[in-house]
């Protein structure tokens, strides 16, 4: 169960990033379609950074769930294939801890709970806390900076749920159950 929701949402993140680089191409060209006529649109410089960074965050889930990143094998490839297993679960060990760490730090900066206890007023929150969050304005866009930030608490989560199912299916390995 937990293989297949990890799998699917991967396949999730892989097929929204592929639909962000395909915007990030257009608002590109649309750009330079926009300055060579001599009326640039400034925003679209800014929207097609903001789709970049959520297409980059979402595909690195997805690569960490298929194991797929780089990686130096120098050492691993030397090993038995006990000591790779081993490597293995050290690894997978590591990207769930940095993906909880993540996590924790992610809760701190949006401060759901307090946010909360507001009654969602921004001011009463950035009075209490002194974290502005929630008040910066993107450049050109004029939304605020938080909505684009998102994707970090949204990649942390599902790093952890990938992070869960490839250390389980690393200690099953471990264990000859796979």
């Amino acid at each position: 169960m937990l293989q297949r929701l990890s799998k699917g949402l991967a396949r999730c993140e892989e097929i929204t990033a592929a639909a962000l680089a395909a915007a990030v191409t257009c608002l590109i060209l649309t750009n330079i379609a926009f300055r060579a006529l001599g009326s640039p649109l400034y925003w679209v410089s800014e929207l097609a950074i903001y789709a970049m960074i959520w297409m980059t965050f979402l595909i690195a889930g997805a690569v960490l769930k298929r194991r797929q990143g780089i990686a130096v094998t120098l050492v691993s490839d030397l090993l038995p294939p006990t000591g790779r297993k081993l490597v293995g679960v050290a690894v997978d060990a590591m990207v769930l801890l940095f993906a909880l760490l993540l996590a924790w730090l992610c809760w701190g900066w949006y401060q759901p709970l307090t946010l909360a206890k507001t009654g969602f007023d921004t001011q009463a929150f950035q009075g209490q806390t002194f974290n502005f969050i929630y008040a910066e304005n993107t450049s050109t866009l004029g939304i605020k900076k938080f909505w684009a930030w998102l994707i970090v608490p949204w990649f942390a989560l599902s790093l952890s749920l990938h992070g869960v199912a490839n250390l389980t299916q690393s200690l099953m390995a471990l264990r000859g159950r796979v």
